[in-house]
């Protein structure tokens, strides 16, 4: 019963920790220029089950637990979709960035946690203080750009309008004008891929 006890906590360990590598920051936006939007940033889920972010939190640059604020709004990230955080509250971000239909918005707030336009960075922390991404830092902004990420990089781009591996920016049509790809990310699988690389985890844990 003892091995058995211990071998079920494993399981959870391995999942849990499964899960957390999955999500990664895809996307920031430090400086939207004056009468934009705050900032903000994306995250994605690359793995093949929805996680539970329920009490996960966030830091900038300092990249320390003790200085993380709340995620608000959004408590569960399914397979292969990517949701968008913003500092201080979602009012009037979908109109600026043009409905962004269907996709989850939360926010945070609280003291030393706006991005610097000078450069910054951003994790997020499950709700006991592990690092559930890659940390994602970012430099000097170009006013009205966002910062995207892809899968081998947790290093800054600025956007551009076009075409991005499979992710397109686009600008919007307000003032002052920004650039990004909100609510997509570079090289997500299709739902056929994800069911292929969860049966491939579970087979690999059973071989062990």
């Amino acid at each position: 019963m003892k091995i058995q006890a211990l071998c079920a906590v494993g399981a959870i360990a391995i999942v849990a920790s499964s899960a957390s590598a999955s999500l990664r920051i895809t996307e920031a936006m430090s400086s939207s220029g004056s009468g934009g939007t705050a900032d903000w940033f994306e995250v994605t889920n690359y793995g093949s089950s929805a996680i539970d972010i329920s009490g996960y939190r966030m830091d900038d640059n300092s990249f320390n637990f003790a200085n993380s604020v709340a995620l608000l709004g959004i408590t569960s990230i399914a397979a292969g979709e990517t949701v968008i955080f913003v500092e201080g509250g979602t009012d009037g971000f979908q109109t600026f960035w043009g409905g962004l239909s269907g996709v989850q918005i939360g926010s945070y707030s609280g003291s030393g946690v706006s991005f610097s336009s000078s450069g910054d960075g951003v994790v997020l922390f499950t709700s006991g203080g592990v690092e559930a991404t890659a940390r994602a830092t970012f430099g000097a902004a170009t006013t009205g750009s966002s910062f995207y990420f892809d899968q081998s990089s947790n290093v800054g781009i600025v956007s551009t309008v076009g075409t991005i591996g499979t992710q397109v920016t686009f600008a919007t049509t307000g003032s002052p004008v920004n650039v990004g790809s909100l609510g997509t990310a570079i090289g997500i699988p299709g739902p056929g891929a994800l069911a292929l690389l969860g049966v491939a985890g579970l087979a690999a844990r059973r071989r062990r």
